[in-house]
């Protein structure tokens, strides 16, 4: 990567501190210039901490920062702009009553004479920056209005409004589909071929041979090393990761034609983004759905979870039909849900681990007068702890503190405590990094062969294949088939359904 590519940004020697933790051990990094450079690593590995210190929001306890040749040391984000340095974290901070061009330039409007507020500059100067990243963009579009892709390149927009010549992405594609994803690309394959540096971090392994040109790994806040992405298998990445090698054994699909059917869903439907959706599940199954962006897979778990109200269907858990029209009604029924969203909708990020396990079971440690016993729910969440392999210093540490994983196990540990049959898993492992997905997805299996039934949605056809006995495809709120998990099916199948448009439904070879 040498040639006309010069050294923006030169990080050595970092050392961070925290109460009672060295968050990061004289790790190095550095950026060219013109190429896209991922920061790898296991969720708690320091990759947001190191970027943290590039952008001002941390300031280093030892080491040197350069930028462009020149020692520096950012004491605040706005500090870190002016030197040219833009960061887009995965939580999105757009205000979503506000124009686009508002949000771009906020607190740095162009002003009239008086003070008055400049509207036709300040859309002039954005549809500027929205035409050098070829984005067909209203600048007085209300940000509230766009698709969670397009307020990403608005994300952008700001970042490259501040002339940032280094742009930090910290999962970028999480919530994107396939062509959102195609057109962020696109965009940043431009901002390289006009010599902005742009620091990737992302834990979707495909991505990197596609994007990146270098790839730095981290693990347990050390440098491990930087390989070139082109030349460098991913299962070495891997292991650099999580400093083992991680292997996917192939999937074992039981034998459950014996085995009771727990939930049975009839002519589910929510005006056209559920379709007539019919399936069961049995005892100790795994059932994936798979699909594309929009074709109804939420929808589904959320009217049976009683989250969505439906138009018309029937849902029988254990043979006997339910009537379920609140989140209340399916927890009485055996139903759990985990939703994709767990920062918003299956956690308390304020409050520790005991809480947040105990949350939908305060009933069991409630006296009659209300009063919480303390005792028992420490010990309950201690138990969870360790069955559950959480990583956290205590049960009284915020759950906000946790990795992306260990926040995973406690929603889980809520809802194993409240003693659901049914567990309905939307996007388990949405932003958890490889070697916590491989833990994620060996407690799934054991939960299914303790006897649980398990749904899971996910967007990642490997993860569905991976961890699907039977995988049921959706197409634009249609069922359109149910296929045998384990080698007999591929992803081109998958596909096949998922992109098969017909109302008339195909039904694959079952596993009964």
């Amino acid at each position: 990567l040498g040639g006309l590519m010069s050294l923006l940004v030169e990080m050595s020697g970092i050392d961070k501190f925290f109460p009672g933790v060295h968050a990061l051990k004289r790790v190095r990094f550095d950026l060219l210039s013109g190429e896209v450079h991922a920061l790898m690593g296991e969720n708690g590995a320091g990759k947001s901490t190191l970027m943290k210190i590039l952008s001002g929001i941390y300031q280093r306890d030892g080491g040197v920062l350069k930028i462009a040749g020149q020692e520096v040391s950012p004491s605040s984000p706005s500090e870190a702009q002016d030197l040219g340095i833009g960061i887009i974290h995965q939580e999105l901070s757009l205000m979503n009553d506000l124009t686009v061009a508002q949000n771009i330039f906020i607190g740095r409007e162009p002003r009239k004479r008086f003070g008055r507020l400049d509207e036709a500059a300040l859309n002039a100067q954005t549809a500027e920056i929205f035409a050098s990243m070829n984005l067909d963009l209203d600048p007085k579009t209300l940000v509230g209005s766009l698709t969670i892709a397009k307020q990403q390149m608005v994300e952008i927009a700001k970042a490259l409004s501040f002339r940032s010549k280094v742009l930090i992405m910290d999962e970028p594609t999480a919530a994107l589909n396939d062509a959102e994803i195609a057109e962020l690309f696109v965009i940043i394959r431009r901002l390289k071929s006009e010599g902005v540096g742009i620091v990737y971090i992302s834990h979707k392994m495909d991505e990197l041979k596609q994007i990146a040109d270098r790839v730095t790994v981290m693990r347990d806040g050390e440098y491990v090393g930087v390989v070139e992405a082109a030349e460098t298998p991913i299962s070495q990445i891997i292991a650099m990761m999580v400093g083992r090698e991680v292997t996917e054994e192939p999937l074992e699909v039981p034998d459950l034609k014996d085995a009771e059917v727990s939930l049975e869903v009839s002519g589910l439907s929510r005006g056209r983004e559920i379709r007539d959706v019919s399936f069961t599940v049995q005892r100790g199954e795994i059932l994936g759905f798979a699909g594309l962006m929009g074709a109804g897979r939420t929808e589904v778990a959320r009217a049976i979870f009683g989250a969505d109200v439906k138009d018309a269907g029937e849902i029988k858990v254990h043979g006997r039909k339910v009537s379920i029209k609140t989140p209340s009604d399916a927890v009485g029924a055996g139903i759990g849900y985990l939703s994709e969203d767990r920062k918003h909708f299956g956690l308390a990020t304020g409050m520790n681990v005991r809480d947040n396990v105990a949350l939908a079971s305060m009933d069991l440690f409630s006296s009659s007068v209300g009063v919480l016993d303390e005792a028992a729910m420490a010990e309950t969440a201690q138990g969870y702890i360790a069955q559950l392999g959480i990583r956290t210093p205590s049960d009284v540490q915020e759950v906000r503190l946790l990795s992306g994983g260990n926040q995973q196990k406690v929603v889980i540990a809520k809802w194993l405590l409240r003693d659901c049959d049914i567990l309905i898993f939307d996007e388990p492992t949405r932003g958890i990094d490889v070697g916590a997905k491989s833990e994620i997805y060996k407690l799934l299996e054991e939960l299914a062969e303790a006897g649980k039934t398990i749904i899971v949605i996910s967007s990642e056809l490997p993860e569905i294949m991976r961890l699907s006995h039977r995988i049921a495809v959706m197409c634009e709120g249609r069922l359109t088939g149910i296929l045998p998990g384990g080698k007999d099916t591929t992803q081109e199948d998958i596909m096949q359904l998922a992109t098969q448009r017909e109302a008339v439904m195909h039904v694959a070879e079952t596993i009964q």
